[in-house]
């Protein structure tokens, strides 16, 4: 029997922060000590841990509450919440309360989370990266050796991703309903149409990052896998031939496979080859990340599992194994139709899609004026719920991107990113799939999706707003602190 979608429901909350008073972007200091503090006057039993000999993150039983890629952008992991813990409702209970601990612990520092997917007014040069990005080792990989343009995401451009919980045997078909679909989420959520104090001519202007990044990587297929393929996948077989095969580069591999994707002492394989190259072998010379020994790498299944984060499309599919499997089973596997989905259903895997296109959205003074106090309320868990509803409504949904087509709806994107709800086809498409997404909830999580409906029914999205209050201030010497003010999330 294949499990209903949504047993569990997680949920990537990326916060962007700025000063209360200035509006300038604000790196936090001194912040995750007095978040502990606030979790442990509630028994969360909090833990502290260090990058660098930096405080970086709270882990508690809800969660994990850590920064992105800079100490101007937070971060939080939920634990997965069952539906039989609350489903929709309880995870927006812990994400109002993750909100409220959030604007406690910055106001010591005079600052406020804004309701914006990236800062309105914030430096891009390299002084300004350095100076806040997090000290992660794999940044040395990304920057140093693939030579990604990381510096580009660093003024709190934030997304909001929801983590929908899907039974293997229908995780490719989720996927390309979400990857297709994803335009009416770009448009619904899109919330970031300015860039260093400028209008950018785009609405959800975050979504350039991936195009900038990668544009001049050291290897094109790292460009080449942010953007959509020309057809759906067929099954995660193919998936992953897509993610792994020829005209890519194998990311650094951990030494150890169970090292965390962040974190592990890695090995750069010599001579760049794809990981599906990698897989057939029978072990690739490489240097290690550390101390430059060489070293051979022998392929193991863990490896395949390990390199799951290598693309930058609107969704991933994500998942972990209890066991991983052998190479040879691995191998044989992938050469059969659904033998990915049968090898791993047998190796305990549990997975879900994290959707990658929706905005970070919150509740502010001015949209409770404008929509009122109920409807703003449900702006943070909107995105979960549109991404539900989709996944519980599979048939529909795939019926509704036969009915688009899938080409038109990877031209459809770059419209939403453009012009969101303006553009008549991007307002129609987000119509369609709120309907859908409607269909797949049950009554008592329709409520969810209020934030959305209001935004499609008067086509006014959290860029239209913050627009009409940057230029309401353009004469005003302080507009950029105005501006932030009005912005300051409400966890309601």
């Amino acid at each position: 029997m294949i499990a209903r979608a949504g047993q569990t429901l997680g949920l990537e909350m990326e916060m962007t922060v700025a000063r209360r008073d200035t509006g300038a972007s604000h790196p936090v200091a001194g912040y995750f000590g007095r978040l502990a503090r606030i979790k442990a006057a509630r028994d969360e039993s909090p833990d502290l841990y260090r990058i660098a000999g930096r405080d970086v993150g709270v882990t508690v039983a809800a969660g994990d509450s850590g920064l992105d890629n800079g100490f101007n952008l937070l971060e939080t992991a939920f634990a997965p919440v069952s539906s039989e813990e609350g489903g929709l409702a309880e995870l927006g209970r812990r994400v109002r309360r993750e909100l409220e601990d959030a604007q406690a612990a910055l106001d010591a520092e005079g600052a406020t989370v804004l309701n914006v997917s990236e800062h309105p007014a914030c430096t891009l040069d390299p002084a300004w990266y350095s100076a806040v990005q997090v000290p992660r080792p794999i940044y040395r990989e990304l920057v140093g050796h693939r030579e990604w343009l990381h510096r580009v995401g660093i003024d709190g451009k934030a997304q909001n991703s929801p983590c929908t919980s899907i039974d293997v045997r229908q995780a490719a078909r989720a996927l390309n309903v979400v990857l297709a679909l994803a335009p009416a989420s770009v448009a619904i959520f899109a919330n970031s149409p300015l860039e260093n104090g400028r209008e950018t001519g785009f609405k959800e202007n975050r979504l350039t990052v991936w195009d900038r990044m990668f544009r001049y990587s050291r290897y094109a297929g790292d460009h080449y896998l942010q953007r959509l393929p020309e057809r759906p996948f067929a099954d995660l077989g193919d998936y992953f031939r897509w993610m792994f095969g020829p005209g890519t580069a194998s990311r650094c591999l951990p030494l150890t496979p169970e090292d965390g994707y962040k974190s592990a002492v890695g090995v750069y394989l010599q001579g760049s080859p794809s990981l599906t190259r990698f897989m057939a072998s029978d072990g690739w010379p490489g240097l290690r990340t550390d101390t430059g020994a060489a070293v051979t790498v022998v392929p193991q299944g863990g490896h395949f599992e390990y390199s799951q984060f290598a693309h930058f499309l609107d969704a991933r599919w994500r998942y972990r194994l209890e066991s991983p499997p052998t190479l040879q089973a691995l191998r044989e596997a992938w050469q059969r139709p659904g033998g990915i989905e049968e090898l791993y259903a047998g190796l305990g895997v549990v997975g879900y899609i994290e959707g990658r296109a929706p905005g970070a959205g919150f509740a502010d003074a001015q949209l409770v004026d404008d929509a009122g106090q109920a409807v703003a309320a449900t702006t943070a868990m909107a995105p979960s719920a549109l991404q539900l509803g989709l996944m519980r409504n599979l048939d529909e949904a795939e019926d509704l991107v036969r009915d688009w087509g899938w080409l038109r709806l990877r031209g459809l994107r770059a419209d939403a990113m453009r012009h969101a709800l303006d553009d008549e086809a991007v307002c129609a498409l987000a119509q369609d799939v709120l309907a859908v997404a409607e269909g797949g909830l049950d009554a008592d999580e329709c409520r969810w999706l209020d934030y959305a409906r209001y935004v499609v029914d008067t086509r006014s999205t959290g860029a239209d707003r913050l627009l009409r209050l940057w230029r309401a201030h353009a004469a005003d010497a302080g507009r950029l602190g105005a501006v932030c003010r009005a912005r300051a999330v409400l966890p309601l």
